[in-house]
């Protein structure tokens, strides 16, 4: 590390308990706990960079340690900020991943607190910045999109009106023209039991397009 310049910190150290920036873990929406999945360009948090990390460092990691895995051939999914950090990767890079789903993602970050919160302190102060990050408003940029974007949304998540916002999305997807499976699930909310429930179903929505058996499932 003592040879590495502060913009050549590897993302992936964000996970061995930051980076030591102060106020990285005073709260659980950010920070520490809420990378957002976007490469941070504000003078404090300029190592903060989890798009990096996902797009190209992970590939890299993975295609070095194991050779038979085809990198090439992807998918991406997420949950929650997870979901958020999906969709936008997705959109931002067609040609790395054949599919996206989400359960319960942050849809449209620039109109809810987290994401207020979040892109503000990584991104400065200037919202159309923002939007490059927000899969509401990149969806606009993507109206020739073919391949259908799976969504699971919990009818009784708590964060469902003042957070996730996947309705905005729905909309922006009908606007432009891409086909988006949005299914609200009655009586699930934000937890693990809404994931493991629906989560069969998103893999083969991933195998389908990754072209690959499902019949041992």
């Amino acid at each position: 590390m003592e040879d590495q310049k502060p913009n050549e910190i590897s993302s992936s150290k964000m996970f061995e308990g930051g980076l030591n920036v102060e106020g990285e873990a005073d709260s659980w929406d950010f920070g520490v706990g809420a990378g957002f999945y976007l490469n941070a360009t504000q003078e404090k948090w300029k190592n903060w960079r989890m798009y990096d990390y996902v797009v190209k460092e992970l590939p890299k990691v993975l295609s070095e340690n194991f050779v038979q895995l085809d990198t090439s051939c992807a998918s991406i999914s997420g949950h929650s900020m997870g979901g958020h950090g999906a969709l936008t990767i997705y959109l931002k890079n067609l040609d790395k991943y054949k599919s996206v789903s989400a359960f319960a993602p942050i849809s449209n970050p620039i109109k809810c607190p987290w994401g207020q919160k979040a892109f503000s302190n990584y991104l400065g102060g200037n919202e159309s910045d923002w939007e490059a990050y927000d899969a509401t408003c990149l969806i606009s940029k993507y109206n020739n999109l073919s391949a259908t974007i799976l969504i699971d949304q919990g009818e009784a998540d708590g964060f469902l009106k003042n957070q996730l916002l996947p309705h905005k999305f729905e909309e922006a997807c009908r606007s432009a023209g891409v086909p988006l499976l949005l299914r609200v699930q009655p009586g699930y909310d934000h937890s693990y039991y809404f994931i493991a429930t629906f989560i069969e179903d998103h893999i083969r929505h991933h195998a389908q397009a990754l072209e690959l058996s499902t019949s041992n499932m």
